[in-house]
């Protein structure tokens, strides 16, 4: 996608409209975290409005979070509890913070925002320097299955609505693993554009990032409720954790 910046993807239109979009799955995304957390404290890369952050650290939980988009921050601001979570504004590749965690995450599919094998690999080893001896990096990825993909592929119709229409329009090609899309919204007033572009990664691959980084992969779910990973699996949750002697 030509003169494509991420920025574009995270400016104050989506996050204002951000802390509505909520996916249903919340709550057992908090319990799996919280469970993992222990004592704390956790980071999220890519931290946003905090759709998952602010009730995670309502639990008791010192949250910190990573983000590049100031607009998104300014919106986790103005959320109950948004204002007690400590965030970093930088490449959450780069993991720009300091001390150790025993819980970091990422969520939504958000590793895919990386748009190099190289940079998805250096979070991966950043992630692991910040990481607790009995810490854990928890991923969520979206898997291939659940692209919708024919002929490398996609409209799909989001919402159908008497006075707009959402769309999720992509290509994807296979030899970079780049993933192009618009969500395009159809009005009465005109049409809108919102691109974002990510790089999809195979389990496997993503296992061996982690093997570079000095992790091993503890778990690995088809579901925030710990259900098997299938063939079948559209969302995967991957646990990851320092590997003995790392």
């Amino acid at each position: 996608m030509k003169n494509y910046e991420p920025a574009m993807s995270f400016g104050p239109e989506v996050a204002a409209g951000d802390p509505h979009r909520l996916r249903g799955d919340e709550d057992q995304t908090v319990a799996f975290l919280r469970d993992l957390a222990g004592d704390g404290p956790a980071l999220e890369l890519a931290i946003g409005t905090g759709r998952i952050a602010r009730p995670l650290a309502a639990t008791g939980v010192r949250v910190d979070g990573i983000d590049i988009s100031q607009a998104m921050v300014d919106v986790l601001r103005a959320q109950p509890g948004g204002d007690t979570i400590a965030v970093t504004m930088g490449n959450f590749a780069d993991v720009p913070v300091t001390g150790t965690y025993r819980l970091i995450y990422i969520v939504y599919n958000t590793i895919h925002n990386l748009l190099t094998q190289d940079d998805q690999v250096r979070c991966f080893q950043n992630v692991a320097k910040h990481l607790a001896h009995d810490g854990v990096f928890v991923v969520e990825a979206i898997t291939h299955e659940a692209l919708h993909l024919t002929d490398n592929q996609y409209v799909h119709a989001q919402s159908v609505e008497v006075k707009q229409v959402w769309l999720d329009v992509a290509r994807y090609d296979p030899v970079t693993q780049l993933l192009e899309e618009s969500h395009v919204s159809l009005t009465e007033k005109g049409v809108r554009l919102f691109p974002i572009v990510t790089r999809h990664i195979w389990p496997a691959e993503m296992d061996l990032m982690a093997r570079i980084a000095g992790l091993r992969l503890r778990d690995r779910f088809g579901g925030w409720d710990r259900s098997p990973y299938t063939a079948h699996t559209r969302n995967i949750i991957s646990v990851y954790q320092p590997h003995p002697g790392s």
